[in-house]
């Protein structure tokens, strides 16, 4: 099934999310070629696909997982909660409609 990792930025996180990304991409990467990334990425802090010094608000991934305690648990190991880049995670089941 599918699941949305919905992550929180603490204020000011630039420079931990850019710290720790290349671990953050390598998670991704991995979901993608396994077959189980549907999308991901960040949400502007600004209406601007790069918004530069004001940094971003959080992020999104939709990826499948075997179950919910299965997705809680990847999202808890991401590199950037390690490194206090969200300030909160949360994860939901996720049923995709469109585009079909």
């Amino acid at each position: 099934m599918w699941y949305a990792i919905m992550g929180e930025d603490v204020p000011a996180s630039l420079d931990k999310r850019l710290a720790a990304r290349p671990a953050h991409i390598e998670r991704l990467n991995a979901l993608q070629a396994q077959g189980r990334l549907l999308l991901a990425g960040p949400f502007p802090a600004i209406d601007s696909p790069d918004p530069g010094p004001a940094g971003f608000s959080g992020s999104l991934i939709v990826a499948e997982f075997d179950s919910l305690d299965a997705a809680k648990a990847w999202a808890e190991a991401d590199p950037y909660v390690a490194a206090g880049v969200y300030a909160g995670v949360s994860v939901k089941p996720f049923k995709k409609v469109l585009p079909a």
